[in-house]
């Protein structure tokens, strides 16, 4: 077993997992798979507690938008405005409706989710259905298309400047098998006059809810929680995973909380207070132990 503690996952892992796999692939010389965060929490599935266990993860790239225009002053009649060209490719992108795309994930997902609820998904329909998770359905809702969010923008000097060059920086998260084609059509929302600059790129993953880890995880939670559901998901963000799969290292999130059913945790991701309880905390801990005895 080798445990791994690694820095700047949230800068994309370049000084970190993705360092250590490109410079010091030897330290995890025989390891053929990973356990990583972000999964093994519950939600509420309308009264039926469940568990997702991450077996794939959207791919990344996070991308800087550039309009160029030609400066003068602010006073001027001025069609050749790059602020407003960059304020109409960012609003354009930003409220593209990418369409429902659903990977094997999750399908199997959905399926599972109708079999709870009692409903056929053919006829649910699969975001309805993940909504019905209420306050846990936010983060899953992520996990069945393409995203495109403008986070920073970027233009001028000052208040009397018509600046020649405005920046925005978007955070794209597709689906594994739509990263080819992504930021081809990105551009083509964004139009031709915007150059797009790919700042940090990193893949998806997917793989089979299934095996003998898989079958662990499932008996652990479950001698610690018998009524447990446990369900596939794929993670709308990034985990270490991604530079580790670079290895062959096939890779799951499983960080395990018993969570109320009326907390919202995937909504305080990178939000002040971040928190769970303390119990929480400890029936991950039992499960985690359990988990590291068997398998």
């Amino acid at each position: 077993m080798i445990l791994a503690f690694f820095a700047d996952e949230e800068a994309g892992g370049e000084l970190g997992s993705h360092y250590m796999v490109e410079h010091h692939p030897e330290l995890f010389k025989g390891a053929a798979t990973a356990i990583s965060e972000v999964g093994g929490y519950s939600i509420d599935v309308e009264g039926t507690r469940a568990y997702l266990i991450q077996t794939g993860e959207k791919s990344l790239d996070w991308i800087k938008l550039r309009a160029r225009g030609t400066a003068a002053h602010g006073s001027r009649v001025w069609q050749d405005n790059a602020v407003t060209r960059l304020a109409e490719a960012v609003a354009a992108l930003g409220r593209h409706e990418w369409p429902l795309n659903l990977c094997d994930t999750t399908r199997e997902l959905i399926d599972a989710l109708a079999a709870i609820l009692g409903e056929q998904p053919t006829e649910a329909g699969a975001e309805d259905l993940v909504m019905r998770l209420g306050k846990g359905g936010g983060f899953i809702h992520a996990s069945l298309r393409n995203t495109s969010n403008p986070t920073v923008l970027n233009a001028g000097y000052k208040h009397n400047v018509i600046p020649d060059t405005a920046e925005a920086l978007v955070d794209v998260r597709a689906i594994p098998a739509d990263q080819a084609t992504i930021l081809d059509e990105v551009q083509r929302i964004v139009g031709d006059d915007i150059e797009i600059e790919v700042m940090h790129s990193d893949i998806g993953l997917e793989v089979p809810f299934g095996g003998e880890l898989i079958e662990a995880m499932t008996a652990s939670l479950q001698r610690h929680d018998p009524e447990a559901r446990v369900l596939p998901y794929l993670l709308s963000g990034g985990t270490d995973n991604k530079a580790l799969s670079k290895l062959g290292i096939t890779g799951y999130g499983f960080a395990p909380l018993r969570l109320p059913a009326d907390l919202d945790f995937p909504g305080m991701f990178h939000g002040i207070d971040e928190r769970v309880p303390l119990d929480a905390i400890d029936f991950g801990h039992r499960v985690l132990v359990d988990l590291l005895r068997t398998y």
